[in-house]
């Protein structure tokens, strides 16, 4: 009698796993006849999503010039070395805030990586006619990417932050697990640290020290596997074979000197220092973009975001001279030339800590390049400007890159791209990276704002 195809499935399942005898590659074989397709032994694609507040100065931070002959003005200075692997996105709006509840920067915090309105709550906002908020109503664009390329590393995704409140409500929160459902960043690198390396299993050298042990496990077991090939049909032993020679391809990258995995080390952070206090905001920020950049190339996660301080962010930059709180100088007006060199002294720095990023990524040796050729890095703000509140023109920044399918990059980088920003809603930027890795949408957020991926980045 012929069973039904999914019980002739399960036996021939149960039938490889008393025939192979080992699980280096059992269960990845597992996945295989369950259709979840081999991996190539590529680098993985990543994503990470750094956020500044209050908006930027746009006449310091727009690019001069056209699209490849640019040249940065002094916010964006300090990207001046990755030029050739950053996309500068002028005039993308946050369209999608014409509708919902809350003040401009609620809205634009629970919007940036959402695209939706937010639901009503009792959070008062800043003006009196704004009816109070709640949260996002609906996920934000880096969960929709963890939910693609998530679920093969430890950790999902991976939230932190520096001087992040640890209160919730709208203004200090960006990622969405779902609706309602707010992701709050780590604000500690100690407590991160703990989290993502305080297992000694992950101890790096130990891993490779495991692998090393593993490298040959498949010699070792070639009568068990010629034993298997015998037992499968035509179809099954092709995708086994093709399976084994994965894993050496694997095991040939990971081997080799400055290729994929080489350069996980877990980081040193020194004697911890209160990470509240705003006179350490710069260390806390290194801190934080080092662990992240370790967890990727350690594998623990390929989906990251870092918040520097939260919308709204109010803390003084006495490194920079600046001792008045920053939110209060974005309320100035443009006539009060101080407090615009104010501000443009500390847009510029967080674009150095941006560039940091980019330096630290460029620097990991990964498959044939670094670990900027397969990581998108976004550089958002929840405001245009600051004194003006404005959801249009939004300072949006793209670098790196991921490959396509045939190997190609993904993103046209090495460009200042002008849009309308009373036209381009930035919905369509959020499709655009669902696209880049491989979530098949046209649409992300609210969809009476969206026109399909942001035209000219591929």
């Amino acid at each position: 009698m012929l069973l039904p195809m999914f019980q002739q499935k399960t036996l021939r399942r149960r039938a490889f796993v008393g025939a192979v005898g080992f699980g280096a590659i059992a269960l990845p074989f597992l996945r295989l006849l369950n259709g979840a397709g081999a991996q190539d032994g590529a680098p993985p694609k990543r994503l990470l999503v750094v956020f500044s507040p209050n908006g930027t100065w746009p006449d310091e931070w727009r690019p001069e010039g056209g699209e490849t002959d640019f040249r940065f003005k002094r916010i964006l200075a300090p990207l001046e070395p990755y030029r050739e692997r950053v996309l500068v996105l002028a005039g993308v709006s946050m369209l999608s805030t014409d509708r919902g509840p809350g003040d401009g920067h609620q809205k634009g915090m629970g919007h940036v990586l959402t695209g939706v309105p937010l639901l009503p709550g009792d959070v008062v906002g800043g003006c009196d006619s704004c009816p109070p908020v709640s949260w996002a109503s609906d996920l934000s664009v880096d969960q929709a990417i963890a939910n693609q390329i998530g679920g093969s590393t430890r950790f999902r995704s991976l939230e932190l932050g520096a001087m992040s409140p640890e209160y919730a409500n709208v203004w200090t929160r960006m990622s969405y697990r779902a609706a309602n459902e707010p992701l709050p960043p780590e604000a500690s690198p100690w407590r991160a640290f703990e989290r993502l390396f305080g297992d000694a299993s992950i101890d790096p050298d130990a891993a490779r020290r495991r692998l090393a042990l593993r490298q040959s496990v498949l010699d070792h077991n070639l009568a068990d596997y010629e034993r298997l090939s015998a037992r499968l049909a035509a179809p099954d032993r092709q995708r086994l074979a093709l399976h084994l020679e994965t894993i050496r391809d694997i095991e040939r990258r990971i081997s080799a000197p400055g290729a994929l995995g080489a350069e996980c080390r877990i980081p040193e952070l020194g004697t911890a220092i209160d990470h509240r206090r705003a006179e350490n905001f710069p260390e806390i920020v290194r801190l934080q973009t080092d662990l992240m950049c370790m967890a990727f190339a350690c594998g623990l996660t390929n989906v990251g975001s870092i918040q520097w301080t939260n919308s709204v962010g109010n803390i003084p930059f006495p490194h920079l001279g600046v001792t008045e709180n920053h939110h209060d100088l974005s309320h100035e007006g443009d006539s009060n030339t101080d407090a615009v060199e104010k501000l443009v002294r500390i847009n510029t720095w967080y674009a150095e800590q941006y560039a940091y990023v980019l330096e630290r990524l460029a620097s990991t040796p990964e498959g044939e390049g670094s670990m900027l050729d397969h990581t998108v890095v976004l550089w958002v703000n929840e405001l245009g400007k600051g004194n003006s509140h404005t959801l249009r023109n939004i300072p949006f920044v793209l670098a790196g890159n991921v490959a396509n399918d045939d190997g190609t990059p993904h993103f046209r980088t090495g460009r200042y791209l002008q849009f309308d920003g009373d036209e381009t809603p930035h919905n369509d930027l959020l499709v655009s990276l669902c696209q880049a890795f491989g979530v098949e949408t046209d649409v992300f957020g609210d969809r009476d704002f969206c026109n399909g991926p942001l035209r000219g980045l591929t």
